[in-house]
């Protein structure tokens, strides 16, 4: 039964990303002007160059075609906008900058996140419930680039602790992890939260009690073990999500990670980059998505049963 769910689960994860690799060729291409339309007008014979060479004036069926297969092979074309730079070459320089950011980011999420939702569940009623839901409720609705603007104005503007708008590694990583931790800091706690106050009210918790175990191995043995599994569920599009970088929070600190060359090659109208980024974005979210359910499956069997 495991063997085939996790089949399907992957035969539905291809499709997935087929549909995925479809539609953003053609929406691409739908879009009026072109990679090479600029304000400043390009001769008329050298637009026909450039269009010859990479092949632009084939049927659309042929491009569409000759899409895939690079894709199969891994290839997600050559840059309109960088000379002699391929979008894999893109990728490879700017997704290892998102990846330390949202690793940090991530951690930070859990480490802060899954502790608060625990002693506001514990805690019901009292001022560190009362606390953790007011600090959550503003994770979530305060805007992430008013985080990062309040946080560049008071650790680099006033005490000048950090630098902001190049990257230096790590010392310069951790405000922008801190921002884009607090959205899914804030949301973990209150899913974690919810979770706990609902299996604290179940019947094998009064009789873990009953037996005389300690409110520590009540929790993390008996409770914590399922109270996770929302959490694991809302981790695969998170990590995916956070990992390959945050689009406004790379612009606000001059991160040079995924979100920001996404957002360069929009206003270039670099296609194949647009298409590239979308495409790997795509794939990480669909694989994090599949790991998801495939845990999931193990962790609870009714799963694979539906």
């Amino acid at each position: 039964m495991t063997g085939r769910y996790i089949f399907r689960r992957v035969l539905a994860s291809l499709l997935t990303l087929f549909i995925i690799i479809t539609i953003t060729f053609f929406m691409m291409r739908a879009i009026p002007g072109g990679p090479f339309t600029d304000e400043k007008a390009i001769p008329s014979f050298v637009l026909e160059k450039i269009i010859e060479r990479y092949h632009l004036n084939d049927p659309l069926y042929v491009q569409y075609g000759r899409y895939l297969l690079n894709v199969l092979r891994l290839d997600l074309g050559p840059s309109y906008r960088y000379e002699g730079m391929t979008v894999n070459e893109l990728i490879a320089n700017s997704f290892p900058v998102s990846f330390e950011v949202g690793s940090l980011a991530l951690i930070l999420a859990l480490l802060i996140g899954i502790p608060a939702g625990i002693i506001s569940a514990l805690r019901r009623g009292k001022w560190p419930d009362r606390l953790a839901m007011i600090l959550s409720v503003l994770g979530v609705t305060v805007p992430s680039f008013v985080i990062a603007a309040a946080l560049v104005y008071i650790f680099s503007w006033q005490l000048g602790w950090v630098t902001v708008g190049f990257w230096e590694g790590i010392s310069t990583a951790i405000l922008p992890a801190v921002t884009l931790a607090g959205y899914p800091a804030a949301f973990i706690s209150r899913l974690i939260r919810s979770s706990m106050l609902e299996i604290l009210g179940q019947d094998y918790i009064r009789t873990a009690y009953s037996k005389g175990l300690s409110e520590r191995a009540v929790i993390y043995i008996h409770a914590l073990k399922n109270a996770v599994i929302p959490l694991i569920t809302y981790l695969g599009p998170l990590t995916a999500g956070i990992l390959t970088g945050s689009f406004v929070i790379e612009q606000v600190y001059g991160v040079p990670g995924l979100g920001t060359f996404f957002v360069t090659s929009i206003t270039n109208r670099d296609y194949t980059t647009i298409m590239g980024v979308t495409i790997f974005y795509s794939a990480i979210l669909v694989f994090f998505n599949l790991i998801t359910d495939v845990i999931l499956a193990f962790i609870d069997p009714r799963i694979k049963l539906r």
